[in-house]
């Protein structure tokens, strides 16, 4: 074989080598990519500093620079020609290994982090309501339609017809429609025994077996059922039996 065949043998084999290269680097680069996307989900999760925890630039790194050693040219048989790329290459299969590890880390703590957000959100805290006042409290009260003394299982918020009620805990709805003396009405159990209600509705914005977070808007401010004007009417049910929401209400978001 000539010099010509064997540099145009070695052109080749060097394209190859180049594309495989270029062909690993690309799969490196979507991992990458994978763990950028999870690292911000986690931030958001964690309730971390975007700005602080930034995963779409460079991580700023620094240091002295230190020379690598000069060992002079020696001679390079074919053999050891192919030495250089062959440890490349197990550079790339030991990076593909640490990054799939990585994902599969970061995916378990993705989900832990998600379970952990969901149980703090099922617990109930804040009013069902931005604008509003406190009409009527929980327990005994005079009844504004028989004058009579009575219990009452709940608080009232009133406001304006229309107003948006949201959920104070996530939860699933288990009840959204008409119900004697509430009108329209929708329950949400958030487990452990626990579970909220919204009456006197105008009109509901969920269904029965819908999830919802803490915060959605699952209806509307009316007066239905047994009201004398525009308020909801908010009750928590702890195994059951009903309980003062002012506990929960006086609760701040965690």
């Amino acid at each position: 074989m000539d010099q010509a065949e064997s540099l145009a043998q070695l052109s080749v084999e060097a394209r190859s080598k180049m594309y495989a290269v270029t062909k690993r680097l690309a799969g490196l680069q979507a991992h990458v990519a994978r763990l950028d996307a999870l690292g911000l989900h986690l931030t958001e999760l964690a309730g971390l500093d975007l700005e602080e925890f930034d995963f779409t630039g460079m991580p700023a790194l620094g240091g002295p620079s230190i020379p690598i050693s000069y060992e002079g040219p020696s001679k390079v048989t074919e053999q050891d020609g192919s030495r250089p790329v062959n440890k490349i290459e197990k550079q790339f299969d030991a990076l593909d290994q640490l990054f799939a590890k990585r994902e599969v880390q970061f995916d378990v703590l993705a989900g832990l982090l998600s379970s952990e957000q969901l149980r703090a959100e099922s617990s109930p805290s804040g009013r069902p309501i931005v604008s509003g006042w406190q009409s009527s409290p929980y327990g005994y009260r005079i009844d504004p339609i028989t004058g009579q003394r009575a219990w009452h299982d709940g608080v009232d918020f009133a406001g304006k017809e229309g107003t948006e009620i949201f959920a104070v805990a996530s939860g699933v709805v288990s009840w959204s429609g008409y119900r004697s003396g509430y009108g329209q009405m929708v329950e949400v159990a958030h487990g452990d025994g626990l579970s909220t209600r919204y009456a006197h509705n105008k009109e509901n914005n969920v269904e029965v077996g819908d999830l919802v977070r803490r915060g959605d808007v699952i209806a509307s401010m009316g007066s239905t059922g047994r009201s004398t004007g525009p308020h909801v009417h908010f009750e928590v049910f702890k195994h059951g039996r009903s309980v003062d929401p002012a506990t929960y209400i006086s609760r701040t978001h965690r």
